[in-house]
């Protein structure tokens, strides 16, 4: 970890929010290099989700949410915490997670802690009128079925894709971006026929480990964790955690829940008439029946949910993790790489003229590097320093697939050398063939 934590400050991937006043722990900004990764992770995602489906919709609902959202999801019930302090060491933890070395003298009673950060809504702050942060996606995921519904005309299964902010009151953040207060999910909710949910709650763990190998963390290093017990949360019927071994042990990457009928019967009118199989509690406040009507029997139907849902945080470090690593060269130095997959990397391509100083070479550089980014494949950079080697070994490390010299031969005969990041192969190519070289890198 403190490797990647390093990389992450020197090259310009991920810096402690507000660190000029001492930081807020649990809380994180994604610099030059950061940002890009993490869109492109996002983008992977949605593609996978949105675009390489048919029976997906997108959605980007708002972050403040209505108290009563979250009343009948049961948040206000759940999302408290017993906690303890620790009079010997100063720390605070949850009561289910004191460490040995606490003794239990020397802990105060357990007292509730409130996952959600609630905010006025309103120019009056009096407690009258409030919301809360959402501590996740889900929740406005369900409150809009209806409208999807209506607008799209869409029959089960189908499924509604988000990524969006979530915010949770996290009592110990800890190691690094895993455990934040504020973070991003990427996040479906795929609604299917009662009685179909365990087919598809396989199918769905399936696709995921496919996705997530496309990523650079292959099937082989992700454990399935079936949850048992007091672990299950209220709304499931079954989970399966996919636990990644993470810089500081075995954690969850993603979650996919069998949700049931829990969430759209919580939020639903008439439940009475809807035959819902999950405990909720009785709704008198919403005005929807978040149902699906049978067309052979006109009856109304409230699907089960199946929930993969995964923090692009989490994702970030994973990937980053697979990528990392340290190799020794012939000459006895070291170089780190970052062997990310091409489509996730944050820069796709350096243009690197031979000298800094020569216009000729310069132009040429600025003129490929701009016919190139005109693909729209993503982000394209000049690095012009006048030292090869350097520029190399900084491209390694923040993980360029490809970097291309512009030398003298490029002005003489029409030339360049491309440079591979992984094998650091080299080899000359004519200009005229640089696009459809960059199309078939990027795809691969």
């Amino acid at each position: 970890m403190e490797e990647l934590v390093a990389l992450c400050k020197r090259r310009g991937f991920i810096f402690q929010s507000n660190e000029i006043y001492g930081g807020l722990q649990g809380l994180y900004d994604f610099g030059p290099l950061g940002v890009e990764l993490k869109n492109n992770i996002k983008q992977s995602w949605w593609a996978s989700m949105v675009y390489d489906r048919d029976d997906i919709e997108g959605l980007d609902a708002s972050i403040l949410t209505h108290p009563e959202v979250l009343k009948y999801s049961g948040h206000e019930d759940t999302f408290t915490d017993p906690m303890v302090d620790c009079k010997s060491c100063g720390e605070r933890f949850r009561a289910d997670q004191v460490p040995d070395y606490c003794k239990e003298d020397d802990l105060t009673e357990p007292r509730q802690f409130n996952l959600m950060f609630k905010t006025n809504v309103g120019p009056i702050d009096d407690g009258t009128s409030f919301g809360y942060l959402r501590p996740e996606t889900a929740q406005q995921i369900f409150t809009n079925f209806k409208n999807v519904i209506d607008s799209t005309s869409r029959s089960l299964p189908f499924g509604i894709a988000q990524i969006g902010k979530a915010f949770r009151n996290e009592i110990t953040p800890r190691n690094f971006i895993f455990r934040v207060r504020e973070f991003e999910q990427m996040e479906l909710e795929y609604f299917v026929d009662p009685g179909n949910d365990d087919e598809w709650h396989d199918k769905w763990v399936e696709l995921r480990l496919a996705w997530w190998e496309a990523q650079g963390v292959p099937k082989e290093k992700i454990k399935l964790l079936d949850v048992e017990g007091k672990e299950l949360a209220h709304y499931s019927k079954k989970t399966v955690d996919l636990m990644y071994e993470f810089p500081h042990g075995l954690e969850e990457l993603e979650g996919i829940a069998n949700r049931t009928d829990f969430d759209l019967g919580s939020h639903s009118k008439n439940q009475e008439d809807l035959e819902i199989k999950a405990k909720v509690a009785k709704n008198s406040s919403s005005n929807a029946k978040l149902a699906i009507q049978e067309q052979d029997t006109n009856k109304w139907v409230i699907p089960f949910v199946i929930e993969p849902s995964a923090g692009v945080e989490r994702a970030f470090l994973a990937i980053l993790n697979e990528a990392y690593r340290e190799e020794e060269l012939n000459d006895g130095k070291t170089r780190v790489l970052l062997s990310l997959k091409p489509h996730l990397a944050p820069i796709k391509a350096a243009v690197i003229p031979l000298k800094k100083n020569n216009k000729d070479l310069v132009d040429l550089a600025y003129k490929l590097k701009n016919q190139l980014q005109n693909m729209k494949l993503g982000r394209v950079v000049v690095e012009n320093t006048g030292n090869i080697g350097k520029s190399y070994r900084k491209h390694d490390e923040i993980g360029t697939p490809v970097c291309i010299t512009v030398d003298f031969d490029s002005l003489e005969k029409n030339k360049v050398t491309l440079r591979d990041r992984d094998d650091m192969s080299q080899e000359s190519l004519d200009i005229e063939e640089i696009s459809s070289f960059f199309q078939q890198k990027l795809s691969s």
